[in-house]
């Protein structure tokens, strides 16, 4: 189930992103980030709607994925 990221609190999904980002061990290339930094950058994801937020009921679960990886498999 797709949750829409506006309905979240900012508090919420602010930290929802901290959590992703610190899990993903991300590669953002040669330059260094700061959390800040790569919160920043998954905010303009949701807000572009490349990303979204997904809650699995089958594993109790949050985690933000590319929105066409959630087109191809729907939950």
């Amino acid at each position: 189930m797709i949750i829409p990221y506006k309905q979240l609190d900012n508090d919420t999904l602010n930290t929802l992103i901290e959590h992703f980002v610190l899990r993903e061990g991300t590669d953002y290339g040669t330059l260094e980030m700061s959390m800040s930094e790569k919160v920043c950058q998954v905010t303009k994801q949701l807000e572009s709607g490349d990303v979204v937020i997904v809650y699995s009921e089958l594993h109790d679960s949050v985690n933000i994925l590319p929105k066409s990886e959630v087109l191809k498999n729907p939950q």
